[in-house]
């Protein structure tokens, strides 16, 4: 019975102890967090692979290893002409996934002359599943998925794009 009694006490103790001395009387602080706004920051056109200009895109360039490893990670939406170009150093066989995207994609593997070697439709968002090049590449870009089938994009088709100041 001393034991049962002291349990409780001591139970009722520890509980007193690591509970929450928070005034209720104050508000709690609201915790906003801020959307990731797109930058222009450059302008491509996507081109057929006989000449003809498939589309203008307003582009955010990622040419940074932190901008390569965020992309477009924590996005709500994208405008059906905007995209991120992401740009490298050289060419080589690159991977992607879809970790921490809220907005499906389509992705374009592009090699050193810009020209489209491999894609990838309706990526999954968040989803971290590698997606490969295949090809050596030097830049991807992120579009809105569904858009390449809507506009034809092919292997072969080819980029040029502009930065802007």
């Amino acid at each position: 019975m001393i034991r049962r009694n002291l349990f409780l006490s001591l139970s009722l103790a520890s509980m007193l102890l690591f509970s929450s001395c928070k005034d209720d009387s104050e508000p709690e602080e609201e915790i906003i967090e801020e959307s990731i706004e797109f930058t222009k920051e450059g302008e491509l056109s996507l081109i057929k692979a006989e000449g003809d200009t498939i589309r203008k895109l307003d582009i955010e360039i990622a040419d940074s290893q932190y901008e390569h490893e965020t992309g477009l990670m924590y996005r709500e939406s994208m405008e059906e002409l905007q995209g991120m170009l992401f740009i490298y150093d050289d060419a080589a066989p690159r991977a992607f996934y879809m970790k921490n995207t809220y907005i499906p994609l389509d992705i374009i593997y592009y090699s050193s002359d810009s020209t489209a070697v491999s894609y990838y439709e309706n990526a999954e968002p968040m989803d971290e599943t590698s997606l490969p090049s295949g090809e050596p590449t030097q830049f991807i870009l992120e579009i809105n998925a569904g858009l390449i089938e809507k506009w034809n994009i092919e292997i072969g088709d080819k980029i040029f794009f502009e930065r802007i100041d």
